[in-house]
């Protein structure tokens, strides 16, 4: 099965930081599936690891680039765009 990759803009009004960072890197963790995001013309990172996607410095309105591998792969992308476009910073 190819990869699947999905490009999506940020919704959290502060973009990728500590608290949004963590809910996507814990549910790209927790699919047991391959994910990298990648911001732009950067190296993707592991979508796991909250240290890698906070360090891409992504903002408010910035499009980032997830791809997965897998069964389930399209289901995940879908689950993980909605973490992403979803504005966590309201919510605090």
């Amino acid at each position: 099965m190819p990869p699947v990759s999905r490009t999506v803009r940020i919704g959290s009004a502060h973009g990728l930081h500590a608290r949004p960072a963590k809910l996507f890197a814990q549910a790209a963790k927790d699919s047991g599936l391959p994910v990298t995001i990648a911001k732009g013309a950067a190296s993707p990172v592991n979508a796991a690891s909250i240290l890698g996607v906070i360090a891409l410095g992504v903002e408010k309105g910035d499009y980032v680039t997830l791809t997965a591998e897998g069964d389930g792969a399209d289901d995940l992308l879908d689950a993980l765009t909605e973490l992403l476009t979803t504005d966590h910073d309201a919510e605090a």
